[in-house]
This record gives structure tokens, C-alpha cells and sequence, in this order.
């Protein structure tokens, strides 16, 4: 077989189980033999219109089989994938399509208008399918398998290249760190367009012959209703995923005893989430990496994680992590520096901009995150926040992600964001953002009250806003960009 790539993998499972079930999608189950049957059927299709190796397919929609589908048919061919964020604009959305330069475009009816060579809707797409083929391109693990556009702070996003290697390698990793198992019923609840559903679960899942059971788009009853239904052995979620679950009034009598793994990552998780969920007899599985690490970077095992809470744990076992001072110098235990990353799983660049790409390695090939961290006496990473997100106020550096973690301590929150403002007196200031808990009679003057003995003085938010909810992206993160770009009000 000439296809070394992940192009190859539905063959191989479907041999090995090919009556187990791949993927769950509301009442549909899809086995591993049928599942290879409509990716080379998928792929037939895809060769008609004339994509051919090295070519980009793109996808666009929430969650659903045909992006699996779409993405080892691409992969059979020795084309690109291309998961695009449904919650851009079209303007955004044909941005990438064009940089990309994507061939073909699988999308749902419901998305804004694009334009591409060849679009395929979903109410259109089992028609598009034609007889199997099985090609067999030479795919080796230095060929681009995926581009995964990042979120731009200003201009236009990047689009990361992850390789077949690259893949492969976070497997491993991930691996290495989580005992997924071949009975594994992973819960695909995050957007797959989104490096860690994709990545850390899907594609893990997979490999071990696991289930995947597809969730739409994120919805804090029916992520309830999917693991007492299926039995869910494993799922990821960014932090505020995590928190609408704990603060559902459903939280206490859930039954959640199927649940093996919780695995978060994409933000700092205050130590009061990993707490509320601990109570419940469940430890989360940490880690930490970005859309050009592919994405795993560090991890923290769920046997550590009670004693390490909220660290992002140790370097994943086949990549380097070290944390530098502006002169690439090592910095020392508890000092503050950049995290850069070297390793098999690092992106060998961005497509088309071979600027950005040079701008991302120093130093031997090593990746610069922009995220800042310190590293303790056991070698343990703690990711202190984004270099753009830090804000000096009288001097000092203010890292959003520690305030924002003492703010969740306060019974009352159920969710925060912190950015820093122009002050005429201190350059900058902290202005917080909270979303009181169900219940709760939350007002903006406690907050400054609560932490009044939990940071330092200059660390504490100047302005707090008392709000119903917070921007978030396609994969629910907060947005703290419109949150700055909100004008200040009159302030005493």
C-alpha cells in the first residue's frame, strides 16, 4: 500500500472490525465496514470533479458524519482538508476558501453563501456519491494532510498545515497519556473544525476502533441526555463547556457514572471548575497546545491531577517544551516566560505566507506559542496567559487568566472574562466581565471585595461589569477582542 497516510485508516479498521460501530449521529449507526464503503464512494465522487493529490477540500457545517467523511475521502486522494468555522461570515468564510484555494466545498444548505469551484450542499450529498474506489496515492507522513485556519487578532487568520506525521504523532501522544480504549464511546461535542475535537478525540477514537457519538453543536441538556443514552466512556470541552454543565440544574442528579476521561484544554481552567467536578468523583485530563502543535503540547494525567490541579502538566513524550526569556534563555522555576515547542506534531508552517511561517521558529527549529508560562520545581508547565491578553498597569505585568481565576472562586460566578483598559493614571487597568451564577444576586462591587485579600492591589480589576453572557468563538472560547472594543463608559 503506497498510502502511508491517514487515507489508509478506514481500510485498516474496516479489516480489523468492520462490525463495530464507527459513529453515532441522533438515531443513525454507522459501522466500520460502511463507513469505508461511503468514504471511497465519497472519494469516487471528489476524483470526478477533478481533485487530485495535493488539492484542497473543504467543509463547511456544523458537526456531522459527511465531515469525517469528507476528510479521509480527501485523505484517500492525497488532498488537503479544510474544516472551516460555520460561525464566520461569509466574508470570512470566502477569504479562506480563496486562500486555501479550495477545489471542492461540502457544505449544509443552512451557511451563508460562498463561492467555490465545485460546491456540494448536504441535502445534495448522497446523491453526489458515486461508485467506490480505493485509490492508492503515495501519501507519506511529510505530505499536508489538514489546513486549519487560526484566529487573527488583526488581519487576516493563518492557515496551520498539519502534516500526515504531525497527526500521527499527537495520536501517540495522546496515547501515551489517555488509556483509550477499543470500547471507548467518545463524545464528539465540540466543533471538528476545531484541532482538539478533531484531533485529540476523533481521531484517537478511531485508530483504537472506538465509537464516536457526533453531537451537532454544543447544548448543555443534550450533552446530558447523549452520556446517560450512550454510556459515554470520554469527552473533551473547553472550560466554559465545562462550567454550563456544573451550573445546570441537572449538575447533582446526572448520571455520569460511564464517564471514564474528561479531557479540557484551549484555556487556563480555574481550579474552582476542576474542583466542582472532582467532588463528583471525576478528574479532568489536562493539556495544553495549539492549532500548530496539532495540537497537544503538554498533559496532565488524570492520576496527577488531584495533586497538580490546574497545572497543564509535564511535556507530552515525543516533543520538547521548554519556557524562555525574551533572550531564549531558560527561565527559572517560577519565573514567567514564552512557550515554545519543538517536536514531530509542530507545523512545518502556514500555507501561502512563508513570512509568518519564518517569523513562528527560532533558534533551531523551535515554534513560538505567544502564550506565557512558568514551569515549577517538578517541571510542571502553568499557562499564565497570551502575550497579547497580558496588560502593564503601573508597571507591572497583569496576566487576565490569574485574576480570572480567583474571580471564578467566588460562589457567585459562573463564568469571567478580564481585559485590561487605558487608564490616564495607571497606563492600563483591569476591567472584569461576569456572569453571575443561576440564582445568584451578584453585584459588580463584590467582586473587588472578594479578591481584596486574594491578589495584589494592582492585579485587581478597576471596573467590573455584571453581564448575561460572553462572546465566545466556534469552539467556545471567550472572545475578549469585542470585549475591548467596547467603549468605556462615564466611570466615578
Amino acid at each position: 500500500m503506497n498510502n502511508a497516510g491517514l487515507g489508509s485508516w478506514p481500510a485498516r479498521r474496516a479489516a480489523m472490525s468492520p462490525g463495530r460501530t464507527a459513529l453515532i449521529f441522533g438515531k443513525r449507526r454507522v459501522t466500520y465496514a460502511e463507513l469505508h464503503q461511503r468514504i471511497a464512494r465519497l472519494a469516487a465522487a471528489l476524483h470526478s470533479t477533478g481533485v487530485r493529490r495535493g488539492d484542497r477540500v473543504a467543509y463547511l457545517g456544523p458537526n456531522h458524519p459527511a465531515l469525517v467523511e469528507t476528510m479521509f475521502a480527501s485523505w484517500q486522494l492525497g488532498a488537503v482538508f479544510v474544516p472551516l468555522n460555520f460561525r464566520l461570515t461569509a466574508g470570512e468564510l470566502s477569504y479562506q476558501l480563496r486562500h486555501s484555494g479550495a477545489r471542492v466545498l461540502i457544505h449544509d444548505p443552512a451557511m451563508p453563501p460562498v463561492d467555490a469551484a465545485v460546491t456540494v450542499p448536504l441535502d445534495a450529498y448522497e446523491e453526489f456519491l458515486e461508485d467506490p474506489i480505493h485509490p492508492d496515492e503515495p501519501v507519506g507522513p511529510a505530505d499536508a494532510a489538514c489546513i486549519l485556519y487560526t484566529s487573527g487578532t488583526t488581519g487576516h487568520p493563518k492557515g496551520a498545515v498539519l502534516t500526515h506525521g504531525n497527526l500521527v504523532w499527537n495520536c501517540v501522544n495522546l496515547l501515551v497519556c489517555v488509556d483509550v480504549a477499543s470500547d471507548e464511546m467518545t463524545l464528539l461535542s465540540a466543533p471538528l473544525f476545531h484541532v482538539a475535537a478533531l484531533d485529540q478525540c476523533l481521531l484517537p477514537t478511531f485508530l483504537k476502533g472506538g465509537t464516536s457519538v457526533i453531537m451537532p453543536s454544543w447544548d448543555v441538556d443534550g450533552c446530558f441526555d447523549l452520556i446517560e443514552e450512550h454510556r459515554v466512556t470520554w469527552m473533551f470541552g473547553v472550560s466554559t463547556m465545562y462550567a454550563g454543565l456544573s451550573r445546570s440544574p441537572r449538575w447533582a442528579s446526572a448520571d455520569l457514572s460511564s464517564v471514564r476521561s474528561l479531557m479540557t484544554g484551549g484555556a487556563p481552567v480555574p481550579a474552582a471548575l476542576i474542583r466542582r467536578y472532582q467532588e463528583r468523583g471525576l478528574l479532568f485530563c489536562q493539556g495544553y497546545g495549539m492549532t500548530e502543535t496539532a495540537p497537544g503540547a503538554t498533559f496532565l494525567e488524570a492520576r496527577e491531577s488531584r495533586e497538580h490541579a490546574g497545572s497543564a502538566g509535564l511535556p507530552v513524550f515525543f516533543a520538547q517544551v521548554r519556557c524562555v526569556r525574551p533572550d531564549l534563555t531558560d527561565t527559572d522555576p517560577g519565573e514567567p516566560g514564552e512557550v515554545l515547542v519543538r517536536g514531530p506534531n509542530v507545523t512545518p508552517g502556514y500555507w501561502d505566507d512563508p513570512e509568518a511561517t519564518a517569523a513562528a521558529f527560532v533558534d533551531g527549529g523551535w515554534f513560538r506559542s505567544g502564550d506565557v508560562a512558568i514551569v515549577d520545581e517538578a517541571g510542571h508547565f502553568h499557562i499564565v496567559d497570551r502575550t497579547k491578553d497580558m496588560y502593564i498597569s503601573g508597571g507591572e505585568n497583569v496576566y487576565p487568566a490569574e485574576v480570572e481565576a480567583a474571580i471564578f472562586e467566588h460562589p457567585g460566578v459562573a463564568e469571567v472574562a478580564v481585559v485590561g483598559v487605558p487608564d490616564q493614571e495607571w497606563g492600563e487597568v483591569g476591567q472584569a466581565f461576569v456572569v453571575p451564577r443561576q440564582g445568584s444576586a451578584l453585584r459588580p462591587d463584590d467582586v473587588p471585595a472578594f479578591l481584596r485579600d486574594r491578589l495584589a492591589r494592582y492585579k485587581i480589576p478597576r471596573y467590573v461589569d455584571v453581564v448575561a453572557d460572553l462572546p465566545k468563538t466556534g469552539s467556545n472560547k471567550i472572545r475578549k477582542a469585542p470585549l475591548r472594543a467596547l467603549p468605556l463608559p462615564e466611570r466615578s
